[in-house]
């Protein structure tokens, strides 16, 4: 499984717009082959954050969520209308169960 964790920080005016642009690609990718999870949450401690949590089966599916117009086009705007740069970081993981 691939997980990937990202975020982006909103100004007050870009919040709404950028809110609105992050659900909606969470609630896309969601729909694509291979996506196991996908949603985008704000930071408790940070309103102004939005972060990211993506689950994939593998990376095969993960590039080709990134290769599709529609993500390319989701970040060109949330970088336009974020503040600062963005983060994101991709890991390999494996589930493991907790110890009884």
């Amino acid at each position: 499984m691939i997980i990937v964790t990202g975020s982006v920080r909103t100004t007050p005016e870009t919040e709404a717009r950028l809110t609105e642009i992050c659900i909606a690609h969470s609630a896309r990718s969601r729909a694509e082959p291979g996506c196991l999870g996908h949603n985008v949450h704000a930071d408790c401690e940070d309103p102004a954050r939005l972060v990211f949590v993506e689950y994939w089966q593998d990376m095969d599916a993960l590039k080709v969520h990134f290769a599709l117009r529609e993500s390319r086009d989701f970040v060109k705007e949330a970088r336009r209308l974020a503040e600062g740069g963005d983060r994101m970081l991709i890991f390999e993981a494996h589930e493991v169960k907790a110890p009884a």
